[in-house]
């Protein structure tokens, strides 16, 4: 039986994850940088020679590449050697149809295949607390707990294959646009003498940040209750005078003059006296999703 965990990727991610399994478990790695494989030469982790040496070397592989058609790539390079490995773990980030098709090529060959996209940043991987969202079919994550639990403080196994990458997807795309919109703040702030740290203190209290976390999107349009609250039309305004404001101070928006939009649009549709979580019905008219299980407490039309 092989037990090497093989790590493909000793970039950021890779050589972190390398880092909290060495000792722990043999590893073998192996990266196309020779200046990776050197700096993870102080772990206890043997360099493989090629990709097809790990592969036959590796009853479980890891992922950590930095594009979905490289992991494409080295997956099927992987599948062609003999023997090959019994699981495939795909953390690179890649989307939920790329995991899928990983893990048809896998089948073929009776090959397990998980995604578990990395909810975390490399100072936590390297001390053994990543969160994992883990995708796979059950017999899969089972088998890839040994690997996963050596590094992880939390794995969440949210479906079938995909659903962990679709995940990260979904919450990076959160992230990235709230960066985005929190730097175009602090250049208000700024220009109107308000200091960045004061910023960061008023948007971590519990009326901060969080609130449309737990309070519009948990307490409002999970339950489908948009009666009260603060309305569409006075969200537009305060909308508009952030818009007025920028122009006077010469900020360019991006993420903040985008996000004004659907509120003209669910003003002009007589929205206007709802709770301003109601901008979901929008999409829910729009993609035919239904984000809550429950009638609507208000008229929503």
């Amino acid at each position: 039986m092989r037990t090497h965990v093989g790590i493909v990727g000793l970039g950021n991610a890779g050589s972190a994850m390398a880092t909290a399994l060495s000792g722990k478990m043999p590893l073998v790695g192996f990266d196309i940088d020779p200046g990776r494989r050197q700096a993870v030469a102080h772990l206890a982790l043997d360099c493989a020679a090629s990709l097809a040496d790990l592969a036959c070397r590796a009853g479980t592989v890891v992922l950590s590449l930095p594009h979905p058609d490289i992991s494409k790539r080295a997956v099927a390079e992987i599948l062609e050697s003999a023997p090959h490995p019994d699981l495939i773990i795909e953390t690179s980030t890649v989307t939920h149809t790329v995991a899928q098709e990983l893990h048809a090529m896998c089948q073929v060959r009776q090959v397990g295949f998980i995604d578990a996209a990395i909810a975390s940043g490399v100072a936590s991987m390297a001390a053994g607390k990543i969160t994992f969202l883990v995708g796979g079919v059950p017999e899969d994550v089972v088998k890839a707990e040994p690997v996963l639990k050596a590094m992880a403080a939390s794995i969440m196994h949210l479906g079938p294959v995909g659903a962990g990458m679709g995940a990260k997807i979904v919450v990076n795309a959160v992230l990235h646009a709230v960066m985005v919109a929190l730097i175009e703040a602090g250049a208000m702030a700024t220009k109107l003498g308000l200091p960045m740290q004061t910023l960061v203190d008023i948007l971590t209290r519990e009326e901060g940040l969080m609130r449309p976390l737990t309070h519009r999107v948990q307490e409002r349009i999970m339950q489908g209750d948009y009666a009260g609250g603060m309305s569409v039309s006075n969200a537009r305004k305060d909308s508009t005078l952030a818009l007025a404001t920028a122009q006077e101070l010469g900020i360019p928006l991006y993420a903040i003059l985008a996000s004004h939009t659907p509120y003209e649009i669910a003003e002009a549709l007589g929205m206007g006296n709802f709770d301003y979580a109601s901008l979901a019905t929008l999409w829910e008219q729009w993609t035919g999703v239904r984000f809550s299980e429950t009638e609507p407490h208000a008229d929503r039309r």
